[in-house]
């Protein structure tokens, strides 16, 4: 089976609606396939008219922002009921907090020469929400940075002009939305973070200790080492494995949907009982 967990349509910053994302998916010969959208299960209704069209085996997800550490990462919660009281409440927490750091970005854009910031972004934005990496796309459009990575390096971090500090919930809370909605949680690419081997392996205990059931040990961008090293570590914390490519569909991203190199010991994959 080829399976691809994690997905992005524009309810989030992804560039295409569900229905395009599960498409392209059937395209790509995706057997199971679950759109995480960034704090939002807005978008999972649509997905998965399309894909009981074509057939698919469709997991509704969402990828929630979390602190740990004093750092933020992701945690996709699979197999989520978009419907969940508690999901949804910690949900609306993330998307108010997202509006105010938007606002927050673009005046600090402003005051570095980059006029019309949120208008700008507003306008790449298909849905209500605007990500950081929306205002990432709209530097790249005009002209200011050449890619995501000079984008981020000059404007969208720490105390660069357009830096914002997360204030989401703390990652055993996030575990427990995800948990109450019937869902497992799974840490998302963990080797993004920026961190040494020794504390991306902390990070996973440190979940796995609080109620996380997996990790992302697959992702479109990963090497064979990352894979080779998150899969043991996973089998060593009790952790189960997921995969994704993480697929958003931005020009110069090359990620496709589907293309994933193989999983390890398939049979501690978080799919299992699906």
């Amino acid at each position: 089976m080829k399976i691809d967990l994690h997905n992005h349509s524009y309810y989030s910053d992804g560039v295409l609606s569900p229905t395009e994302v599960v498409r392209l998916a059937k395209e790509q010969g995706c057997d199971m396939f679950a759109l995480t959208d960034h704090d939002t299960v807005d978008g999972l209704a649509e997905a998965k008219t399309e894909a009981d069209k074509l057939g698919m085996q469709f997991i509704p997800g969402v990828e929630v922002s979390a602190m740990w550490s004093n750092m933020t990462i992701h945690i996709l919660g699979l197999g989520v009921d978009a419907e969940n009281e508690v999901l949804q409440a910690g949900l609306k927490q993330h998307q108010d907090f997202r509006q105010l750091r938007a606002e927050k970005m673009a005046r600090g854009l402003g005051g570095a020469g980059v006029f019309g910031a949120m208008e700008k972004t507003q306008a790449l934005a298909k849905k209500g929400m605007i990500t950081r990496t929306h205002f990432a796309q709209m530097l790249i459009q005009e002209g200011v940075c050449k890619d995501m990575r000079s984008v981020f390096k000059r404007f969208l971090t720490g105390k660069k002009p357009g830096g914002v500090g997360g204030k989401w919930a703390q990652f055993d809370e996030v575990i427990a939305w995800i948990h109450a909605a019937g869902g497992k949680a799974a840490l998302a690419h963990p080797f993004r973070y920026r961190m040494t081997n020794t504390k991306v392996k902390r990070m996973m205990s440190d979940l796995a200790d609080n109620g996380c059931d997996g990790v992302e040990v697959v992702t479109g961008s990963s090497s064979k080492d990352e894979i080779t090293l998150t899969s043991q570590w996973a089998r060593e914390l009790g952790m189960l494995s997921s995969q994704g490519s993480d697929y958003h569909g931005w020009p110069h991203q090359r990620i496709r949907i589907g293309h994933l190199l193989d999983m390890p010991n398939p049979e501690n994959s978080i799919w299992r009982d699906w």
